[in-house]
């Protein structure tokens, strides 16, 4: 039986599609919610715009850590666990929805929600950006207008209950975390679980990245940061060159290269990856380029060119004869 309830909210109706079960959770600072939901248009079609079954995981939202979209939080306390519900929003609480959407998809993709973020407040960010990357993000974010929210709640926890995801931290415990997975990073490179540590030095860049988000590019606190990405950033890298990664190590070591261009570790590890798909060109420069740099890896350059020369003769001879084989069949 559908019920509809006003909250005592300008712009918000509430209808129950099926109750949940118990009193309201007791709520507090820090309280995690985990959640389905949909977001609608308010059109004649209902158009989805975001499924988090489709995306494959369920939101979590933090009480109290000003999560952009605030009104969610306020939906989420008037419901039940197990409820579902769908809520009416007017423009007035839907106008950051496009930026919220666009971090979540990201995350889904397995990016970074604050990747191209310049360093603004909340609504100069907003205005900042040209582009969402999604047509329809850009729609809603030119002309913000009602949204249905369809939210079924599943857990409310205490802060106490579960482990703090890294964007849910605050600075110092975000700056505490990152020496533990480092560490943590290692000692699975030790094992040779190179996935696993790749996955611990990615969640200390995206912390450092985090807090690099609200200082001011290249002043001090920011180029303090950004030393502590560096290394992290080419720990990430040789764990990708050791799961045949190459494209992912070429895309994050150029990244890198642009902000730092005298360094040879990441060059290094960049020829290799160039190396590892053929880029015969592109894997010289940077051998040579790492000599330059670094006298002292002036030995290991020199086998690793050996090593590209041997591959590439290896493989000139494999194609010409492939391509005379190719030639011939065509012949007879």
């Amino acid at each position: 039986m559908e019920e509809t309830y006003l909250l005592n909210v300008e712009g918000v109706k509430k209808k129950i599609l099926h109750g949940g079960q118990g009193d309201l959770p007791k709520l507090q600072d820090g309280s995690k919610f985990t959640f389905h939901f949909q977001t609608l248009k308010d059109d004649f079609e209902r158009t989805v715009i975001d499924d988090s079954r489709e995306a494959g995981m369920p939101m979590e939202i933090i009480v109290g850590k000003m999560f952009k979209l605030e009104i969610w939080e306020t939906l989420l306390s008037s419901m039940r666990i197990g409820e579902v519900a769908e809520f009416w929003c007017d423009a007035i609480h839907t106008g950051m929805y496009a930026l919220v959407s666009r971090g979540m998809r990201r995350i889904a993709e397995g990016r970074d929600p604050l990747e191209g973020q310049k360093h603004r407040c909340g609504m100069g960010n907003m205005f900042d950006y040209h582009s969402t990357g999604y047509d329809d993000l850009d729609e809603l974010q030119r002309t913000p207008q009602p949204l249905i929210f369809i939210m079924e709640l599943f857990r409310v926890e205490d802060p106490s209950a579960y482990k703090r995801d890294t964007w849910a931290m605050s600075k110092e415990e975000k700056l505490a975390a990152v020496p533990v997975l480092h560490s943590e990073g290692n000692r699975l490179v030790l094992r040779r679980e190179f996935a696993q540590a790749a996955a611990k030095y990615q969640e200390a860049v995206i912390c450092l990245r985090n807090l690099q988000a609200k200082e001011k590019p290249w002043e001090d606190d920011w180029l303090k940061l950004e030393s502590l990405v560096t290394p992290l950033v080419l720990n990430y890298c040789q764990c990708q060159l050791e799961l045949g990664e190459y494209y992912e190590v070429l895309e994050h070591t150029t990244e890198l290269l642009q902000k730092h261009n005298d360094n040879a570790k990441a060059y290094f590890k960049r020829a290799k990856a160039h190396a590892a798909v053929w880029n015969e060109r592109e894997a010289r420069e940077d051998f040579q380029r790492v000599a330059h740099l670094d006298p002292s890896m002036a030995a290991a350059v020199k086998k690793e060119l050996k090593q590209l020369g041997e591959r590439m003769r290896k493989k000139h001879v494999e194609d010409r004869k492939r391509y005379q084989g190719l030639f011939q069949s065509s012949q007879g």
